[in-house]
């Protein structure tokens, strides 16, 4: 803490996360759960990454996105869980003021790109079961490219404006975030100056980074789920359904913790329910969606079984050599 020379206030350096520090006793317990978590996440997400560069089969729209998703949930997990582990490890839970908002500015940029790649996502979805015919005209690699292009800097120009005019605030004492990271609702409240501004930036690009991306997602299973009603088929509708369960699934799982995190009253009452909600949809998530897509998608996982048969038949070679 220092003191402002224009003011008797005194100015936070830095914020004490509590998120998980109310359960010291089970500090080694939780190092353990949440190292393995982070571990599965990134090794998970970089084998997805890496089968599809490497899979020439599947250098098609559907799993180009996808690898854009892995990246994702890697950048997405290291923003949270390292500072978690280092927390645990030296039961010390503070963190800088600049290092608060880097985490704010980086969390908020990847929360909004997910929202328009999974829009995105759900769009590929909807021309490969809605529009067959035109579906390779249309989703050609360029335009593939620039919808995740365009993702990413969406979520980076919006979380800029908002990090910048929240990180403008005077931040006077207390500086203990009741979270386990560097939300924004926790950092308003600490706020000692007025938080209105901020406050409606905030709900205005976080309107514009969920909704557009929600609505087009909804709009393009409403239009997905009427097409394959209309296949006589069960088998028919069973694989039309197959090509697009593992996204709607990650879909559901998303915007369903979002909601229920940021739409929820802010009660004494809730706040350890989001909490819990908010390790859902910052820790597990990332991890969970390479096993949804992994086991659920049968091109995939003839890419993987083939690449893990590559490497055997290598090992073996390498093995006779040497022999």
């Amino acid at each position: 803490m220092t003191k402002r020379e224009d003011s008797n206030q005194t100015a936070v350096t830095e914020f004490m996360l509590l998120g998980f520090k109310i359960v010291p006793e089970l500090r080694i317990l939780l190092f353990v759960v949440f190292l393995a978590i982070y571990m599965a996440t990134i090794a998970g997400n970089i084998l997805i990454a890496v089968i599809v560069l490497t899979n020439h089969n599947l250098h098609k729209p559907m799993y180009f996105f996808l690898a854009n998703l892995s990246v994702l949930e890697i950048c997405y997990s290291s923003v949270i869980l390292p500072r978690i582990l280092v927390s645990f490890i030296r039961d010390y839970h503070g963190i800088s003021f600049s290092g608060c908002f880097l985490q704010f500015y980086l969390f908020g940029s990847f929360a909004c790109f997910e929202c328009y790649l999974l829009s995105t996502m759900s769009y590929d979805r909807y021309l490969a079961i809605c529009k067959p015919f035109s579906y390779a005209k249309i989703m050609n690699h360029r335009l593939c490219v620039y919808l995740s292009l365009a993702s990413w800097m969406i979520g980076l120009v919006a979380s800029a404006f908002t990090t910048f005019l929240v990180s403008h605030l005077i931040f006077c004492g207390p500086n203990e975030i009741d979270h386990f990271f560097c939300d924004y609702s926790p950092l308003l409240n600490l706020a000692c100056s007025d938080t209105y501004q901020a406050e409606t930036l905030m709900s205005v690009l976080g309107s514009a980074c969920t909704m557009p991306a929600l609505l087009m997602t909804l709009a393009s299973y409403v239009c997905i789920i009427r097409t394959i009603s209309r296949i006589l088929s069960i088998t028919g509708r069973r694989k039309a359904f197959s090509t697009c369960s593992s996204h709607l699934i990650v879909v559901t799982s998303f915007y369903g913790t979002l909601i229920i995190v940021y739409m929820l009253p802010k009660s004494s009452r809730l706040k350890n329910l989001n909490k819990v909600f908010s390790v859902f949809y910052t820790v597990l998530t990332p991890m969970i969606n390479p096993f949804i897509y992994s086991l659920r998608n049968r091109e995939f996982k003839d890419a993987l079984r083939k690449a893990t048969n590559n490497i055997a038949s290598s090992r073996r070679i390498q093995r006779n050599q040497c022999n």
